[in-house]
């Protein structure tokens, strides 16, 4: 059985024998040039940037924890001076969707900026492409290399190359897990060895997926995994900045001298050198017009500008620029007045909106919770004394890290008593705790008619006079 690289169909109209055609196109493996410029020293910035967020942030400490933790097991999310709960469900959602919106609203501007230069895919291939550069050479000493046999020089160059990128993906799987694990008790625990079966899982698991996605896969995944190239089209219109080839000027193509005045030979600005070519991570030709495989990282621009420098042209024959500032020819006082058009101006105003709602909920959020769970084995019950009882439990969260004192009341009827467990009506809650209290609610026999009543439970602590209020009902049989 062939593999799907080796599968063929029939040509479509074609009746020849042995007319085939792939049905998959076979990887050319990409071999992307350096370059230094502007935009290079952006990603290289903003490489050092995120990477420091990533790798540093589970190492900080806050009232002496970790700074930000998942901790799974106790189903607390630990955000600084925040503790969250599953049940602050709706602070995450609000989250991703302003963090989709922001997307949304940013490529609808400038593209597929964020891809370029953000998107870990795109970080982590430009660390493996470094190391790779470090231990093999540039894109030609790359190429020499993996057409030669092999050799131990060959096999030390990739030796070395993999060493480090394991090594790299190794501390990256590490640091994954240390959003999820308190990262010092895991040092010490990957120190010995003696790491839990979970934990070895998600470090090989995050491990080999660093490894593989950034130093083998690479341009695949942007061009096939990742939904975003498929759907930027969506947001994109012909304001959009994006970078763009200025046909208008470099065409028609053609080498020459520097001597040379282009347009008496006839030529555009373009020296048909293929440089913006070599130095692209996806391999496409940006003169071919905009392609989904562009994620904007803006290496070609730095490339073309170097060309032009040498020819001693304008630089700008490929830049970041609209479609419709290319072909009206507009300058970038007029290209700029265009990014206020309506489509960006509907993704700000619902961002702002939902980051109101988000930063009000925020603002309005309890230190304390209660929820009020009646016992349904028993709804009421006459014990000695004359008194009906019904038992609660109530469920009380302590969302802040202070201990907390808080004092339990019931309104409603008149006569009405409330105890716990242990006879009383205070409690200590821990810092960031969720406690489980079974208490009664005692009425006299000829308190209230027969029926359901609604009472209110009333949770005071120190710092709220007003006290968090939770209705429920007091049955009398």
């Amino acid at each position: 059985m062939s593999s799907p690289r080796e599968r063929a169909c029939p040509a479509a109209g074609g009746d020849e024998e042995g007319s085939e055609q792939a049905l998959y196109e076979v990887r050319r493996k990409i071999y992307p040039r350096s370059v230094s410029g502007v935009f290079a020293h952006w990603r290289v910035a903003l490489v050092f940037l995120t990477q420091a967020v990533f790798y540093g942030l589970p190492w900080l400490t806050w009232n002496g924890r970790q700074a930000v933790l998942f901790d799974l097991g106790a189903r607390k999310f630990y955000l600084f001076g925040m503790v969250l709960w599953p049940q602050d469900i709706i602070y995450l959602t609000l989250l991703l969707i302003l963090s989709a919106l922001a997307l949304f609203l940013f490529t609808a501007v400038a593209g597929r900026l964020f891809c370029g230069y953000a998107c870990p895919q795109t970080v982590y291939t430009e660390i493996f492409m470094w190391i790779e550069r470090l231990t093999e050479g540039d894109r030609f000493a790359r190429i020499r290399l993996d057409a030669a046999p092999w050799s131990w020089r060959k096999i030390g160059r990739k030796g070395a190359k993999h060493a480090m990128w394991l090594m790299v993906a190794a501390w990256t799987g590490f640091t994954f897990i240390g959003y999820f694990s308190p990262i010092r008790e895991l040092a010490g625990l990957a120190w010995q060895g003696a790491l839990g079966p979970w934990q070895w899982f998600w470090l090989v698991f995050y491990s080999f997926a660093t490894w593989g996605n950034a130093g083998f896969m690479r341009e695949q995944v942007c061009k096939y995994m990742c939904p975003y190239a498929r759907f930027q089209s969506v947001m994109v219109d012909p304001d959009t900045y994006v970078v763009t080839y200025d046909s208008v000027r470099g065409d028609p193509r053609g080498s020459r001298s520097r001597r040379i005045d282009p347009r008496e030979a006839g030529l555009g600005d373009c020296v048909n050198c293929s440089i913006c070519v070599q130095v692209c991570p996806t391999g496409i030709d940006i003169r071919d017009g905009l392609q989904y495989e562009c994620i904007g990282c803006g290496a070609c621009i730095d490339a073309c500008d170097q060309v032009m420098d040498k020819m001693q042209y304008p630089r700008g024959l490929i830049r970041y620029a609209s479609e419709r500032a290319i072909a009206l020819r507009l300058d970038a006082q007029q290209a700029r007045r265009r990014l206020l058009r309506p489509r960006v101006l509907v993704y700000g105003a619902i961002w702002l909106a939902l980051a109101a709602v988000f930063v009000g909920l925020l603002a309005g959020r309890q230190p304390l919770r209660v929820d009020v769970i009646r016992d349904r084995s028993v709804l009421a019950r006459e014990v000695e004394g004359g008194v009906i009882e019904n038992v609660y439990q109530l469920q009380l969260m302590n969302a802040t890290e202070r201990a907390m004192r808080v004092r339990l009341e019931v309104q409603g009827l008149p006569q009405l008593r409330v105890q716990g467990a242990d006879g009383g009506t205070d409690i200590e809650l821990a810092p960031a705790s969720n406690r489980l209290w079974p208490v009664r609610v005692s009425l006299p026999v000829d308190g209230a008619r027969s029926g359901t009543h609604r009472i209110e439970f009333i949770v005071r602590d120190g710092r709220d006079a007003d006290g968090l209020r939770e209705t429920s009902s007091f049955i009398v049989p």
